[in-house]
């Protein structure tokens, strides 16, 4: 299984070594790690640069872009990927030492599954509403609008995804990673390991926190928007809209509420 590690980088020179390093220490090694430099404006560029000339376990790819978002560095870098599998992970967060190679061990015994994310920060999912969760599980579309279980540095996918479902939706600030995971769960074996190996945003909170993530109005926005584009493109039905549209602002108020209550 030849993988290859996509990392969008914006401004993270207190994080991206320990991103790197998380990577040249797994168990199973990937074939190589493409950084994309999105405009960063910090030491970023110079710390992955001194970071290529002592590490050389795995080859790192540095490509330098202006400033275009996250969706549009992960594109660029997806493109540019070798392996037949790619892994996404983010500046800011962790793999555990035997992510990859558990992920692979899965894989390889369940050949007919498409993308494989994660859970992280020790959480483990029981149930999708009435869908109970076992270890391994298949994810819908549908599942994805009730419960949004694929965070982006979890997941693995076969790159043959790429060239028949396509890439993130620039145009998207928010929530992009919704739409590009109910595209590939319409189409593809999504399956869920529930087991925790990934740290996100150092074990932060899901929501209410910094970053992109923390601004759970615009969040809201992006899952609304979603859920219409399932709609629109026949994913869900008219009942089912208006049903999980509902239930979306009904956890974006509990949310609100336990934002402002902190």
């Amino acid at each position: 299984m030849r993988i290859s590690v996509v990392i969008p980088m914006y401004n993270a020179e207190k994080t991206i070594v320990n991103v790197l390093d998380s990577v040249q220490t797994q168990s199973y090694l990937p074939i190589e790690i493409i950084i994309v430099n999105d405009g960063s404006t910090d030491n970023s560029l110079k710390i992955v640069q001194d970071y290529m000339n002592k590490h050389i376990a795995i080859p790192i790819h540095l490509i330098n872009k202006k400033n275009g978002g996250v969706s549009s560095a992960r594109n660029l870098g997806m493109k540019k990927a070798n392996g037949d599998w790619i892994a996404l992970l983010d500046s800011d967060d962790v793999w555990l030492p035997h992510k990859l190679e558990r992920q692979k061990q899965i894989l390889e015994a369940k050949p007919h599954i498409d993308f494989l994310g994660t859970t992280r920060n020790d959480e483990i999912i029981k149930s999708i509403l009435w869908k109970k969760l076992g270890n391994l599980s298949k994810i819908t579309p549908k599942n994805l609008m009730v419960k949004f279980v694929f965070v982006v540095p979890t997941v693995l996918f076969k790159r043959e995804i790429v060239s028949s479902i396509g890439y993130f939706d620039e145009n998207q600030k928010h929530a992009e990673e919704g739409n590009y995971f109910i595209r590939i769960a319409n189409k593809k074996n999504c399956y869920l390991l529930n087991e925790s190996l990934v740290i996100t945003g150092g074990g932060k909170a899901h929501f209410g926190e910094s970053g992109l993530s923390g601004n759970i109005l615009e969040m809201e926005k992006g899952e609304l928007k979603n859920i219409k584009y399932a709609y629109i493109h026949e994913i869900i039905n008219f009942f089912e809209y208006i049903t999980l549209s509902s239930f979306s602002l009904f956890k974006f108020l509990r949310r609100w509420i336990i934002v402002k209550t902190k």
